[in-house]
């Protein structure tokens, strides 16, 4: 059994423009399941394919109030993409964010809802990755997180040391999965998170108590209204574990 990243969930108090917003910055399609929740994926994708990690926008009133624990970096292939893209996000509402970062190669910005992102300097290793070059989560103990996540999932992990873990699809396509350690401590529950699914055939609960033997958490919520289960990996940050498929 296994399961695999297929999609991050981000809150927004308006699901459609924040889902127009990132459609244009990504080149992706937009769909929607109904009212209040936008769907993002490559134009012709096949869902689930290991190609591309999708986005699903869910609204929900409250405003941001502090620094993602969980954001979006960007690829681009050479400084003058970097410097294009830049403008352009610019353009279509986002704009530069300061989170401590100092001089560094990248740029921080944020979008019209303040979700943090990172447009990428040239890395020979997100040549491949689509627009998206890695999902970054913020973390107290990166090799903690790669050891959890690197069960929980069918994702190989290619680098693990104090500050920082990198994973990718076992097929060797998509964006990675990265684990920043960073100072600052969670605190409420994450506006992004990920959701990841079972193989078609799988057994849900199976899989959920497998994934509570590995370390995750019941959030101490009532989950009765919903198909899916949320759960909290060892350090806290929400994740949903979706139907078999």
């Amino acid at each position: 059994m296994a399961t695999r990243l297929v999609q991050i969930n981000m809150k927004a108090q308006d699901d459609a423009a924040l889902g127009r917003f990132w459609a244009e910055a990504l080149g992706w399609g937009v769909d929607s399941e109904g009212p209040g929740v936008t769907n993002l994926e490559p134009v012709g994708f096949a869902y689930p394919d290991p190609a591309a990690v999708c986005i699903d926008l869910v609204a929900r009133p409250e405003a941001k109030t502090a620094k993602n624990r969980v954001h979006l970096d960007l690829a681009t292939t050479s400084t003058a993409h970097q410097a294009e893209l830049v403008a352009r996000l610019k353009d279509l509402g986002a704009t530069l964010a300061d989170v401590g970062q100092g001089d560094v190669p990248w740029t921080v910005m944020a979008d019209p809802e303040g979700n943090e992102f990172c447009v990428l300097e040239p890395r020979e290793i997100y040549r491949d990755t689509g627009p998206i070059a890695a999902v970054v989560v913020d973390c107290t103990d990166p090799r903690a997180m790669a050891r959890f996540w690197g069960e929980a999932m069918d994702w190989t992990v290619h680098e693990v040391d104090d500050d920082h873990a990198t994973m990718r699809s076992s097929h060797g396509v998509g964006p990675y999965l990265e684990f920043i350690r960073t100072p600052d401590t969670k605190s409420g529950w994450n506006r992004v998170h990920l959701d990841i699914r079972p193989y078609r055939g799988d057994d849900p609960a199976a899989e959920e108590a497998r994934l509570r033997a590995l370390g995750a958490s019941d959030p101490g919520i009532d989950q009765s209204a919903i198909s899916w289960r949320i759960l909290t990996d060892p350090e806290g940050n929400e994740f949903c574990l979706l139907s078999p498929l």
